[in-house]
């Protein structure tokens, strides 16, 4: 089985080799009359570019093709390799957006990013699980995670993206939390085409790590209305077939509905930091939380309030039934658990 969305995409090098299809006269003319050479096959055509500033020329010169043309080019980029059946073709409007963000593109393609931990607390405030977050490597170029998927998104990349951090997410858990150590990872359901295909990097991973599936809750994020709920129950099915728990974020807001949580029973709901922000003076947020946190435990879930700030907050969770807790009460985002929690790690 094959998806193409999940197939090995190249970095962007200063010299290589554009590969096009399908062939037009026009195209062939254009190029040469500009002094570059073309090579052709029945299938597509090859132009040589030996820095950015020419792929750049290049690029430039196919926009004054015919819009009909331009509509049906297809195009990747490589070091100068002949075409691979693996190789994944983009629409000339994805390639131009790879263009229009090449540094990002890069970053992206050359995985400069790591993963960034978040304690999760009990009621007695004992970290039980981390949260695993995106952030920009050590000497990185700082990055916001959402602009980041964003470009990821208008340039065909956000499968190669979410994939790349979920197994970054599952390695730097190696290296830190030993096992019974609860990890959160998110991933968006619109990167994952074909579930039972597209999740297998993942498992591997997990797999060649040694680490035991049960320790891992993958959460879904998603900042576009999911409207497939079919789809999504079919990717926690094959999480779950895995061994693995699945979560709902930021339940409460935007488009994580109670709908849709009952429909999909997760293992884990993540009420949204907008309704824990000072949910202990605010009788209508209250009012929700009981709502979200009866429904949840009807179906067997356990419940997370994200955004923990105020002990007042965490106490009026806690009275509720909610049995676990995020914020910057707990620890902000590092890349490595607290000291006292690893000495707590090498004592036992």
């Amino acid at each position: 089985m094959f998806c193409n969305n999940c197939s090995t995409i190249e970095p962007i090098e200063d010299q290589g080799t554009i590969h096009i299809r399908p062939v037009f006269a026009e195209l062939i003319l254009m190029f040469r009359e500009n002094g570059r050479a073309v090579e052709e096959t029945p299938e597509s055509c090859a132009v040589h570019y030996s820095d950015r500033e020419e792929m750049l020329f290049l690029m430039q010169l196919m926009q004054d093709l015919p819009p009909f043309i331009r509509q049906q080019l297809n195009f990747y980029v490589t070091g100068g390799a002949v075409p691979d059946v693996q190789h994944k073709w983009i629409p000339l409007r994805e390639f131009e957006e790879r263009m229009k963000h090449f540094d990002v593109v890069n970053m992206i393609l050359e995985k400069q990013f790591t993963s960034f931990m978040q304690p999760i607390v009990d009621g007695s405030e004992q970290i039980v699980a981390y949260e695993f977050l995106l952030r920009s490597s050590e000497n990185g170029v700082p990055f916001q995670p959402y602009e980041l998927f964003e470009t990821a998104r208008k340039t065909g990349l956000h499968s190669f993206l979410d994939r790349a951090a979920r197994i970054s997410a599952i390695e730097t858990s190696a290296l830190w939390l030993p096992k019974g150590v609860k990890r959160f990872v998110n991933f968006l359901p619109s990167s994952i085409y074909n579930p039972e295909f597209c999740l297998t990097h993942t498992f591997d991973t997990i797999e060649r790590l040694s680490l035991e599936p049960t320790d891992f809750v993958f959460e879904v994020v998603e900042t576009e209305r999911m409207d497939d709920v079919k789809h999504l129950q079919s990717i926690f099915e094959v999480y779950r077939r895995n061994g693995i728990s699945v979560a709902m974020d930021d339940v409460g807001a935007g488009y994580s509905t109670l709908e849709q949580m009952i429909r999909l029973k997760p293992d884990y709901v993540k009420i949204d930091r907008s309704l824990i922000d000072h949910c202990d003076v605010n009788p209508a947020q209250q009012k929700q939380l009981l709502t979200i946190t009866d429904i949840a435990h009807d179906f067997g879930a356990k419940v997370l309030a994200e955004g923990i700030e105020r002990r007042e907050e965490f106490e009026f969770c806690c009275g509720i039934g909610i049995e676990l807790a995020q914020g910057y009460l707990f620890g902000k985002p590092d890349s490595r658990p607290p000291r006292d929690y690893e000495r707590s790690l090498i004592c036992s």
